[in-house]
Formats: structure tokens, sequence, C-alpha cells
């Protein structure tokens, strides 16, 4: 039976929305039990467990033992008893229907009734290091294979499921009452594992959470979510920022509310057809050996069937700004060079004396390329009608696109112009109206008396309209959209002062799941130069991450730094203009939390 409680977890709010917090820790010597219990291991056999990694929900443990190497998911339970199923059902049915390789599942329990108090999935440990730390090092022919091998991957997904048919309905596998592991039955859809439903708060509101016969059933359910959460948020407001920042986002849910029905029919018999996609194929879930190959694909906690249309977008690590044209080297900054690591830290990114920002565009310009690719590839394996359905999907997952931005800091007066410009059937991609923004001339009336339809344009923000800081947040949204992210930060700590200076360039950073209602802005940079001896020069990038917290400020909600031993001053100066953001505040395990305006 399934434990319904949270015990072990709790919710932060960091400016950006919730943040799942253990409030106890996975003890080690039970983990060791556990393992060995499950492999078979007598107490007079080596097994070693250590830390692996840290997920967003759940922890990773490397076990090393005469059966070989593994790893344990020591998961928080966010959604109790599902969050697990769903990943024991989905590996199982990927390992058996495809030859995407995938962990093979050893032993789990979707419980906490055992001694580590947490839900665990042991599963085997897969070859190769992250394609994220291997990428700059591969060769144009081997991206080229690599991404030639994800679309076969998704090709082999679109068909998983009944009779190679897919499914019905929209939900995550074997989280239905009747799900059955020890069944050859492809197990169907039940309740929707992903964190727009369980996150903080969420998990308590009174909403369907699947399966979903529809697209137009499950996207209801997401906005009532949103609806019902800043509904609270206004009731609870204590400035004005916080209250017109829910007011505008319930403006915008409702919207897009009455819209659902337009793109989406209300009523679907059979259930709508459904695939399984990995919503998060970035490079950090893409294992690979040393030529690039593809040798292993994670990251299947939060994977469910979802409708086709969204299965027609780019895989994550396929998805960024266009640039067309490749970044020349010789015109980006050089830095002095980062003392050497050993060649096991794979936690390591060799920026080779340049700066940040030449790795940022040449990314640009990578998936710019490959984007083709893939493209090219998945019309050969299945034909002309993949474009179609591609064509056909644009306005969906734009309308997706709007509805996971509704909630966020970002760009919500140019989704919500989005949104009225689909309602007048000026149909427009919501990334170009992100970009550009869209202003909507007045009717005018020719010489005959005939009134002439409305235009729709393009407009960059006037300056003499607004004010300073709504100046930098637009120069700071162009610049984001458009590339253009240069920027410095100079870090000053201790007393007597000792400074740092780090250049480097403003990304997003994606949600955990394509559903994610919390994306951010980072800021990523490199060592360019320092002084004082007490100020350690940090061995991987360091983050910023940047909010919009309503329509006229910028806050600095978070700064990640190697272990500093002292409080940190913070400066954010942007190439595009004299603004900074700064922030003083005391350094927790390496990260100082700080809310400051920007002006």
């Amino acid at each position: 039976m399934r434990h319904p409680t949270r015990d072990g977890l709790a919710w932060d709010d960091n400016g950006l929305g919730p943040v799942a917090r253990w409030t106890r820790q996975p003890d080690i010597e039970a983990i060791e039990r556990v393992c060995r219990r499950a492999l078979n291991l007598n107490h007079n056999v080596d097994c070693t467990v250590q830390l692996h990694a840290n997920g967003e929900f759940s922890k990773l443990y490397a076990v090393d033992s005469i059966r070989g190497r593994h790893i344990i998911r020591i998961s928080l339970p966010v959604d109790p008893g599902n969050k697990t199923l769903g990943e024991v059902f989905t590996l199982r049915l990927v390992h058996r229907m495809t030859d995407i390789p995938v962990p093979k599942v050893i032993a789990w329990d979707e419980t906490i009734n055992n001694e580590l108090g947490f839900e665990w999935l042991l599963m085997e440990m897969m070859p190769g290091k992250l394609a994220y730390y291997r990428w700059r090092k591969m060769t144009d022919p081997q991206k080229e294979i690599l991404t030639k091998r994800v679309a076969e991957f998704h090709t082999q997904l679109l068909r998983c499921g009944n009779l190679g048919q897919g499914f019905r309905s929209i939900g995550t596998l074997g989280t239905g009452p009747n799900a059955d592991y020890n069944s050859a039955v492809t197990p169907s859809p039940g309740p929707i594992v992903d964190s727009v439903f369980f996150s903080g708060p969420r998990c308590n509101y009174p909403v369907p959470r699947g399966p979903f016969d529809s697209s137009h059933d499950w996207l209801r359910a997401y906005l009532d979510l949103i609806i019902m959460e800043h509904t609270n948020a206004l009731a609870k407001a204590k400035t004005e920022d916080d209250k017109e920042h829910a007011e505008m986002v319930l403006r915008l849910a409702r919207k897009l509310l009455r819209m659902v029905h337009k793109i989406f029919p209300s009523l679907v018999f059979p259930p709508e057809h459904t695939v399984l996609w990995h919503d998060d194929l970035s490079l950090k879930n893409l294992l690979v050996d040393n030529n690039g190959r593809v040798t292993g694909v994670i990251g299947w906690e939060c994977v469910s069937t979802v409708p086709r249309w969204m299965a027609c977008q780019m895989p994550a690590f396929l998805r960024g700004p266009s640039r067309k044209q490749k970044p020349n080297r010789d015109s980006y900054t050089n830095l002095a060079p980062r003392p050497s690591l050993p060649a096991a830290d794979e936690d390591h990114l060799d920026n080779e004396g340049k700066t940040e920002l030449y790795w940022i565009h040449l990314m640009e310009y990578d998936q710019t390329q490959l984007r083709e690719v893939y493209q090219s590839r998945m019309t050969q394996l299945l034909g002309p009608e993949w474009e179609k359905d591609v064509e056909e999907a644009r306005l969906k997952v734009d309308f997706l696109g709007a509805v996971s931005r509704c909630g966020t800091q970002f760009y919500p007066i140019r989704v919500e112009q989005w949104v009225d410009a689909i309602d007048r059937k000026e149909f427009i991609s919501l990334m170009q109206a992100l970009r550009m923004g869209i202003k909507k001339e007045k009717p005018s009336t020719t010489p005959s008396g005939t009134v002439t339809p409305n235009k729709v344009h393009h407009e960059r923000p006037s300056s003499s309209t607004t004010s300073r800081v709504q100046q930098e947040i637009q120069r700071h949204e162009r610049l984001h959209l458009a590339g253009n992210s240069a920027a410095s930060v100079i870090f000053r700590t201790g007393s007597p002062t000792k400074t740092a200076t780090m250049t480097g360039g403003w990304t997003p950073s994606r949600p955990s799941s394509v559903n994610s209602h919390r994306p951010t802005t980072s800021w990523k940079g490199s060592v360019s130069g320092a002084s004082g001896s007490h100020l350690e020069t940090p061995k991987s990038p360091v983050s910023v991450h940047v909010r919009r917290r309503s329509s006229d400020g910028i806050s600095l909600t978070s700064l990640e730094l190697p272990n500093p031993k002292s409080p940190v001053n913070v400066h954010i100066r942007r190439n595009s203009g004299s603004t900074s953001v700064s922030t003083t505040s005391s350094v927790i395990s390496g990260t100082t939390v700080a809310s400051s305006k920007l002006g």
C-alpha cells in the first residue's frame, strides 16, 4: 500500500517558486544495508556507497560491489509512491520495446515503510560520461551522429505502446490503481507525475491529476492551478508589487482559460492519442563514450505520456536562440587559464582560455545547425507526414509555452500581447512576440470612408514612455532573446576588501519539466582576474539567478559560489548600460540568498 505522508520533505520559496528541501538526510549505513539485501551480498563482501549527484527531488548514490556498479536513487516524497512507480514502469517498458540504452531496474520500494524512511530505486549504472562535459571536444560529425541517434530514439518512443500505436490519455505509466509490474501487458497512463502539479502548495489544490482524456482537460487543470495559486497570493499580498504581479497573472491565466477550447477540442472520444516523451533530453541526460557515441539515456523520473503534438518539439539539447554565423574565436576575450584539474574530474568544463560568452555563442550555432539535422532524420524515419505534424503543432506548442510562462516573472506583458493577437486570429509565433513585442494599430479610414483592417507589427518599447529601470528590464530581455548577453560580475569579500572579476553571459535555465512553471535566467561566467590571497578561484562556473519581480524591478535572488568563506558583495553590470544590481548577504553552504532591487 502506498504511503500518503510527505515526511522528510519541506518546501521553501527562493523568490522564483517553491524549492524542495530535505528535513533529514538519508543514512549511508542504511543505504548500504538496503543495497546489500537487494544485491544479495553478505556482510563479508565489500560494498561501498557514496554520494554521486544531487537532483531537484532526489539524491543519487554510487554503489560498488562484486555485482558491479549500481546507482540508487533516494527520492523525496513529492508525489508519494507515484514518482518511483512511474520511473520503474517507464524504464521497464522502454527497455523492453526499444533499443534506447536505459538503466536496468534491480529493486525498489515506492513507500517510506523501510529503514531509509524514503522511496528508493536501485538500478544499474550506465557507462560513459555526461555529454555536457564532452560536447566542446566533440567533432561536428560526432555531434551530427549523436543528433541522428536521438532522432531514432524519439521515433521509437512515438511507436512505444499498445501494438506500436502509442497510448490513450495523458498521464504517467504505472500510477493507476490497477498497475501490475509483473504483468506483460503494457501499462496504461495513470495520474500525472509533474512538478507543475506537486510543487509546494499545489499538491493540495483540488484539481484533477489525470489521467486526462484530452489536451483540453489537462491544460484546464494546469490553468486552474495557476489561478488558485495567484488568487491566494493576491489575498496575502503585502506590497503593491506583489498585488500587481498577482493581478497580472490572474488576468492572463483567465484569458488563456477562455481560449483553451478554441485550440483544443473539449470533447474527445476515444481519449486522445498520446506518446511517451522524454521532455528533458538535455546534454546532462545523455551519456557518451570517448567517441561521442550515446551509451545511456537517463533522467526518466517524471516522464509521462503526452499529446503527440508535444513530441513535435525539438529535444531539449537543441533548443536555443538561432545563430547562423559561427562565432569567430579570435574576436572573443582571452582569459587566464585555470589551474589544471585531474582528468577524472568530469565536473570541469575547459574554457581553453576563452570567455564563457564564446562557448555560449558556439553552442547556439551548434544548435542552429543540428536542428536541421534532427528534422531531416525524423522526416527520413517517419516520412513527409512528420513535417506536416510539426507544422500543425506550432500553435499548440506556443499555447503551452504561454501557459508555462503565465505564472512566472518573465515576459507576462508580451505573452498577453501574443494571446490577444491569437484571439484576434492574427497568428504569429510566441517566440517572435517575446523577442519583439506586438503593437496593434488603430483602424484607419480611407477617403472613401472604408475602414482598413487593423495591422500588427513588432515594436521595441519606446524609451520615452518607460522609466529608466523599465528600460533596463526591456534591454535585458532583448539581449536575453537575441543572444547578446555579455556581462561582468565583480565580487568583493572580506576585510580588507578582496576582489575578483568574472565575465560571462545571461542564459535561460531550463525547468526540470517541459511543463514547469519556474524558468529562470542565470548569469554564468569565468574568472578574468583576482586579487587577494584568501579569495580562491572557483573550480566551476559562478551562477547568479535573477528574476523579474514585477514591472518595475529585477531582483537578485541567488548567488552560487564554491564555498566562499565570508559574506559576498555582488555587483552585476551589463555591457548595455551602467545600471547595476547589488546585494550583501551571509553565505550558507556556498549560496547567498537575497533580494535587491535594480536601479
